[in-house]
């Protein structure tokens, strides 16, 4: 696949949903699982998938990022044909900025074109999963297809709310498409519909002409454009046709062995973490003993950017003062002086000071900048739960939050109520000090 396809990752969103972390930052730019931004997962997808050449088109708010691909991303040889470049927005046909992510294409097609590309790999730089996209250009190839787009089982009731929804024969082929239809067609003998995933897999010859006619969106405009056309346009069912091997280790008769499994219990797992719910849900889902989503497979590593910080660190064992963290991910930075953490991902740079608790809550850290260290601080005695805490927080002793909405919205905090619950997520913002 590397020999003939450039990847395309789409990076310029608003990610208004996501807001307050979209405040200061492009969404793929969100940290995400404690030592990873949240474009890290598609772009660690492209090279274990072997594409080698891929633009990356950014558009808002986008230093973060930028800084990101250049620290940790910069790793491809250019001596080979190699790359992984940022494209910031540049506004080459007219004086607008991108109007859709066809648009976007349609804007940068003259990068596409000098690579000589026979297929263009389209995708989201704001989802979390694992695919290899060798699996979805076999697909494509044996069928024939001038387009493939990626496609997810959802429920209907969850499909009417938030996706494009993807119709299809009993072959795959696409015969319509709609966003978010009142009454969403489901696949038969089930509630569940084929939602779009955002990943789109073109023949290069084809993608002028789609372009040509001032359609804006892959979605709305150009996939209907194309089953109009009767153009061979398929839909890849990631549920069912996606597998990554990796290897498990097992342990008997005291004997530790490695077997390998063809089908991780991950490989079908993919999160759209556009929103406050489902970003702290995702984040979530990795802490659990066998999680929903592993981030330590062998065979599909997840890369990202080091921080450098030193080893995490659990100090005082005494009555009421433990440092303990219990079905959570530390990172490297952490300090757990004398608290207590369950459930919970803390990312680099989190100091959590004696007394305090902390639960299913999310906190993204400190941060380096003009060589020294910023810290997120949580002060003594404590008590935080369903909270996601931004990047260089200060909170002071006795600081309560997650337990009292009209408290925490008092000050000033973004609340989001979790869908079937009585309870709710909390957002403490960036730089915020209490």
């Amino acid at each position: 696949m590397s020999e003939g396809t450039v990847a395309v990752i789409m990076a310029g969103g608003m990610g208004e949903r996501l807001r307050p972390l979209t405040d200061v930052r492009a969404k793929p730019a969100v940290p995400f699982g404690g030592v990873y931004r949240i474009i890290d997962f598609s772009l660690s997808n492209c090279i274990n998938s072997g594409i080698r050449r891929i633009y990356v088109l950014t558009q808002y708010k986008s230093h973060s990022l930028s800084n990101h691909l250049k620290a940790g991303w910069n790793f491809l040889s250019r001596r080979l044909g190699q790359f992984i470049d940022e494209v910031p927005a540049q506004m080459q046909m007219g004086d607008q900025w991108y109007k859709g992510t066809a648009d976007a294409i349609r804007q940068n097609m003259g990068l596409i074109e000098r690579n000589d590309a026979s297929r263009v790999l389209v995708l989201a730089g704001d989802h979390i999963y694992k695919m290899d996209y060798r699996i979805m250009e076999r697909f494509h190839a044996e069928r024939g297809a001038c387009m493939t787009v990626g496609a997810v089982r959802v429920d209907a009731d969850l499909a009417r709310e938030s996706y494009g929804v993807i119709e299809t024969d009993a072959s795959g082929r696409v015969t319509g498409f709609e966003e978010k239809p009142r009454e969403p067609r489901t696949i038969p003998g089930t509630n569940q519909c084929f939602a779009s995933m955002g990943i789109y897999l073109f023949e290069a010859e084809v993608l002028p002409e789609c372009l040509r006619h001032h359609l804006n969106d892959f979605g709305r405009d150009i996939i209907p454009a194309m089953v109009s056309r009767g153009q061979p346009v398929y839909a890849f069912d990631f549920s069912e046709h996606n597998r990554i091997e990796e290897n498990e280790y097992v342990t008997a008769n005291g004997v530790r062995t490695r077997q390998l499994v063809s089908r991780a219990s991950d490989s079908d797992y993919w999160r759209d973490v556009g929103t406050i719910d489902s970003f702290w849900l995702a984040n979530l889902d990795l802490v659990a003993t066998r999680p929903k989503f592993n981030l330590y497979g062998e065979r599909w590593p997840l890369f990202n950017n080091p921080q450098h910080f030193p080893p995490a660190k659990f100090v005082h064992d005494a009555p009421g003062r433990v440092g303990e963290a219990i079905s959570s991910i530390v990172s490297d930075g952490v300090i757990i002086s004398g608290a207590s953490v369950r459930n919970s991902v803390l990312s680099a740079g989190t100091y959590i000071h004696s007394y305090t608790t902390i639960d299913s809550s999310v906190l993204l850290g400190g941060s380096i900048a003009g060589g020294s260290r910023i810290e997120t601080s949580i002060g003594r005695n404590c008590r935080i739960k369903n909270a996601i805490i931004d990047k260089n927080v200060a909170l002071g002793n006795g600081t309560v939050i997650g337990y009292d909405r009209d408290e925490d919205e008092r000050r000033g905090l973004t609340t989001t109520s979790l869908p079937g619950t009585d309870d709710y997520v909390v957002v403490v913002p960036k730089w915020f000090s209490l």
